[in-house]
């Protein structure tokens, strides 16, 4: 396992948080910009990625564990890229749930 993994990782988790911080100053300043297509769309984007940064950071998690109490040379080396996969996965997981949170529009019943 090279650094590109979770530097790929990482990159995925920026663009989600910036989708997510776009998405949610759209619906706050102007939700006529932000058509419902497009909304459906980032909600379902949002939602696997969710699934899939989950599954990232439970599958590096393991192999890292994997790893642990070994005495192969480059076991360390492979803990800490694992780690770091795993912890480019939660901040998937957490960027994801952002955007998702981020698609929420306001009520058309306003309640009195």
């Amino acid at each position: 396992m090279s650094w590109l993994q979770p530097l790929a990782l990482l990159l995925v988790a920026g663009i989600l948080g910036y989708t997510a911080y776009s998405t949610r100053r759209i619906v706050r300043q102007r939700p006529d910009l932000l058509l419902p297509h497009q909304a459906v769309n980032r909600l379902v984007l949002a939602r696997a990625c969710a699934f899939v940064g989950a599954l990232v950071l439970g599958g590096y998690l393991g192999y890292a564990l994997s790893w642990v109490g070994d005495e192969a040379e480059l076991a360390d080396e492979r803990i800490w890229r694992s780690v770091a996969a795993s912890f480019a996965g939660l901040l998937i997981v957490i960027t994801a749930l952002l955007l998702e949170r981020a698609c929420r529009v306001g009520s058309d019943d306003a309640e009195p």
